[in-house]
């Protein structure tokens, strides 16, 4: 099983910008609602202020093996790292007026496990039906069966996109990137 998903091997492929998240920055978050961990719909158009929404493929559990090949897909692995490091850094983003949001493709059920488990002070939200593939054409890839977003990390303000971080790597930098941004955005 997975007994240590916090730890990034040292051999991960890196992920190359492949372009499909270039046409983000400018753009406005659609008018999609999305169900989050607790338990209420958040519409992503209504996000005023600053915003940190980082997109991710799946967090991994303890007792679920991982899909066969996945520290070999480029940008896959490390949605754990990434998660607690927006945690460990969530005061000082809200220092910057920024909120923080998480979303995957995983079902809230699924999201609310790993958002206790990793005691993550923010709420992950809930795109199993690919709204924002459709509405904001974001990249995905498939993995065991699964349609699972390609990670990126996007800074909205006043629901416009003002800053896209693609591809994210290594994911529990990724964090300390966009604080850095903040502080020179400001």
């Amino acid at each position: 099983m997975n007994s240590n998903l916090s730890q990034l091997p040292s051999d991960l492929p890196v992920p190359i910008d492949d372009g499909a998240a270039a046409h983000l920055e400018g753009a406005y978050l659609p008018k999609i609602s999305l169900p989050s961990t607790d338990g209420n719909f958040v519409n992503l158009d209504d996000l005023k202020s600053r915003w940190v929404i980082y997109v991710y493929p799946m967090t991994g559990r303890p007792d679920v093996p991982l899909p066969d090949g996945w520290d070999g897909i480029p940008g896959a692995r490390g949605c754990t790292p990434q998660s607690c490091s927006f945690r460990d850094h969530y005061q000082e983003l809200n220092q910057l007026g920024a909120g923080v949001v998480g979303v995957s493709t995983q079902p809230s059920e699924y999201q609310k496990e790993a958002q206790d488990r990793l005691h993550l002070p923010f709420h992950l939200l809930s795109d199993s039906f690919l709204q924002l593939k459709g509405a904001m054409r974001l990249p995905t890839f498939t993995v065991a069966g699964m349609e699972l977003f390609k990670r990126l990390t996007l800074i909205a303000e006043d629901g416009r996109i003002r800053k896209v971080f693609y591809p994210v790597f290594p994911p529990d930098r990724n964090a300390d990137e966009v604080l850095a941004w903040l502080r020179l955005n400001s």
